[in-house]
């Protein structure tokens, strides 16, 4: 009640419908594969791809006899998925059947967890625009991954790719404290941040390591929970914003037309930017849930909790505050460089020993930008963690100006070297003596009277005379030298 009090307040994410205000709730059921070399129950190979029905043992395909063997890399990565969601630990955890049939369900049914998932409930912190939101997760459970049905590949057939089967699934279930597509975008985005860092997802979305059931419901705020509708299999974060905003307002429009929510399970369209009814939402009575008898139940010790905790890495959250406090970065900068665990470590190495917001500027402004325009990451940049630390310390040093590293860092980008030697090498050096730039700027004023009378009643036109002598002195001249000089000549 505290929290719906207090959106109420603030008035936050309201949507204005025809009738009034209204607020959007929403829960997600994330679904992210464990990354690990082999499947939950079997052998079989975990990896993306693979020729249809390649990566299949006959456990996977439910070859009569075949019994599951738990494999516990798997669990040790849901445990450690927990620890890094705040979670708390269950020491003791039940696996379940879950019965419903498909094709690409072998079994007739998939093995899960339900009333006893391996990983209680935690919370995750996210920023939106400023605001600080906590979303609280009410449970992790493993789970095995179903198969892969194909119905656009021939006009009259189906076809099923098992290769998926059996994969280790980590279902991450949020309790219902969204109340925008915003929250649940930068949600997810944070989900699939923590899991990188600490390398139990790739979160690869558009492989389907990542995806998420999205359960939308509209209500007037702070009023009773509506009736919710679940949108099933939603691969894209961009997607996601879309699904919910659509959603959202379908479910207004029929509210204040007087109608009623059918809870039913939907899929999003992506070239149709709408949602569509897939069928009526089960309940978990419908998947008739009873412990499955082929696996005993999961006993998980303390010391084997505390073991994997000490062996976790700094996590995105911690490492912001460290670099805010260490480095004197802003929270924004902070935020940049700790996304990806790799952009956070290449920026320490870059920052080691130098001044941490001009090792930032570089790292940020610098280098990612170039790496996103030629569609690189940090792990394959052209330019080294070494090489942009170089670059910096020419310029702390006076060496070069900033002019002069930009133009050095396009030359290591495109041909590699030291920094150092390849300014010694070609000249690069900045002109700091004054007497070779006095001579440049008394050209520049001698050859501009017209100039110098204006510059003399307008201050601010001196930009002007010192951009002339860099050109002048090829962009190695100290632009502060030049400014000083100037001022001094020209009596400003």
């Amino acid at each position: 009640m505290m929290e719906s009090a207090k959106r109420v307040a603030e008035k936050k994410d309201w949507i204005k419908g025809a009738t009034g205000d209204w607020e959007i709730v929403l829960g997600l059921e994330v679904h992210a594969q464990v990354l690990a070399k082999s499947k939950l129950f079997s052998g079989a190979s975990a990896e993306f791809g693979g020729e249809p029905n390649d990566h299949v043992s006959l456990v996977d395909a439910a070859m009569p006899g075949m019994l599951p063997v738990i494999n516990e890399f798997c669990v040790e990565q849901a445990v450690r998925t927990g620890l890094g969601l705040k979670a708390q630990i269950n020491n003791r955890s039940v696996f379940d059947r879950k019965n419903y049939f498909y094709p690409d369900l072998p079994q007739g049914y998939q093995i899960s967890q339900y009333k006893q998932p391996v990983v209680g409930e935690g919370s995750v912190h996210v920023d939106v625009d400023g605001r600080a939101v906590e979303v609280g997760i009410e449970r992790l459970h493993l789970e095995q991954d179903a198969g892969k049905s194909l119905h656009d590949q021939h006009p009259t057939m189906s076809f099923v790719d098992l290769n998926r089967s059996g994969c280790a699934l980590m279902e991450i279930v949020s309790k219902p404290d969204m109340r925008s597509a915003d929250e649940a975008k930068a949600y997810v985005t944070k989900l699939r941040q923590i899991m990188r860092y600490l390398g139990t997802c790739d979160g690869n979305m558009e492989q389907g390591s990542l995806r998420a059931d999205v359960n939308v419901s509209v209500r007037r705020p702070g009023g009773e929970f509506g009736t919710r509708c679940e949108i099933k299999n939603v691969n894209s974060i961009r997607f996601m914003g879309q699904a919910i905003e659509y959603e959202a307002r379908r479910q207004i429009g029929i509210l204040e037309d007087g109608g009623s929510i059918d809870q039913e399970t939907r899929l999003f369209d992506a070239r149709k930017g709408e949602t569509r009814s897939m069928r009526a939402k089960e309940e978990a009575h419908d998947y008739r849930y009873f412990p499955d008898p082929d696996l005993l139940p999961l006993e998980i010790e303390d010391s084997w909790i505390g073991a994997i905790k000490a062996s976790l890495p700094e996590l995105p959250d911690d490492k912001i505050a460290r670099f805010i406090k260490d480095y004197g970065l802003t929270a924004y900068d902070a935020a940049v460089l700790t996304s990806e665990r790799p952009s956070a470590d290449f920026f320490e190495q870059v920052a080691k020993g130098r001044d941490g917001k001009q090792a930032a500027n570089w790292v940020i402004n610098e280098l990612f930008g170039r790496l996103n325009k030629e569609g690189k990451t940090v792990e394959n940049s052209p330019v080294s963690a070494a090489q942009i630390g170089g670059i910096v310390d020419l310029i702390v040093s006076g060496a070069i100006s900033g002019k002069i590293a930009k133009d050095l860092f396009e030359i290591v980008w495109t041909e590699g070297g030291d920094p150092a030697q390849i300014v010694e090498a070609r000249g690069l050096k900045q002109v700091t003596d004054t007497g070779a730039i006095a001579k440049a700027v008394d050209e520049i004023i001698a050859g501009n009277p017209d100039k110098v009378e204006q510059v003399k009643a307008k201050p601010s036109m001196l930009g002007w005379f010192v951009g002339q002598v860099m050109k002048s002195t090829g962009g190695k001249a100290n632009p502060q030298a030049v400014s000083d000089l100037l001022k001094e000549k020209l009596g400003i």
